[in-house]
């Protein structure tokens, strides 16, 4: 997102983002299945056997959780320039005014990404191999044959988690927001 914003207006930018923004725009299956060939093709090229694994759908999550997180950083990088306008160094306007403002988009980013991470089957089945096994994955493997009482204690153990953190982000906006009105 710093890199994206760097760039001066025009064709260069306009396509970056464009390019960027296209795991948003396309159907999990096209990505999965377009980067599962991509993967086995290069796999082909370099005589590797068993390619897709870990990397695979590593390389895979981090291709379309990107424009999320860029999503969520860009907007907070306008500081930078004003920071620099009023006499501050480049690295000094990053590290003092940039980077703590843009601290909450790159958690919010975070979260993001990992949520669609966690979330995703479609992409994840296609990229991650025999070898290896993300959650939802492995979820729908156990319900092939019939649901058995790990899914129904793995669902509620996550639920809870999800509804722990929910209060918890709650009640920090609430701190947060009672803070603000009191000034």
């Amino acid at each position: 997102a710093v890199g994206i914003d760097k760039m001066k207006k025009g064709f260069v930018k306009s396509s970056v983002m464009t390019v960027t923004n296209i795991p948003m725009m396309n159907p999990e299956i096209v990505t999965g299945v377009s980067m599962m060939l991509l993967f086995v093709f290069i796999g082909s090229i370099l005589g590797a056997k068993g390619v897709l694994g870990f990397w695979t759908l590593f390389i895979a999550h981090v291709t379309f959780s990107l424009p999320y997180v860029i999503l969520n950083v860009m907007p907070k990088l306008r500081l930078s320039q004003a920071a620099q306008d009023l006499g501050c160094p480049p690295v000094k306007a990053f590290m003092k005014v940039v980077l703590p403002s843009i601290l909450p988009g790159v958690v919010a980013g975070l979260i993001m990404a990992f949520t669609l991470s966690f979330d995703d089957f479609i992409i994840s089945y296609f990229v991650s191999g025999p070898k290896f096994q993300t959650l939802p994955i492995r979820i729908f493997s156990m319900t092939k044959k019939r649901v058995t009482p790990d899914m129904y204690a793995l669902s509620t153990i996550m639920f809870i988690v999800i509804l722990i953190l929910l209060v918890l982000v709650r009640s920090e906006e609430r701190r947060v927001g009672k803070e603000c009105r009191s000034r």
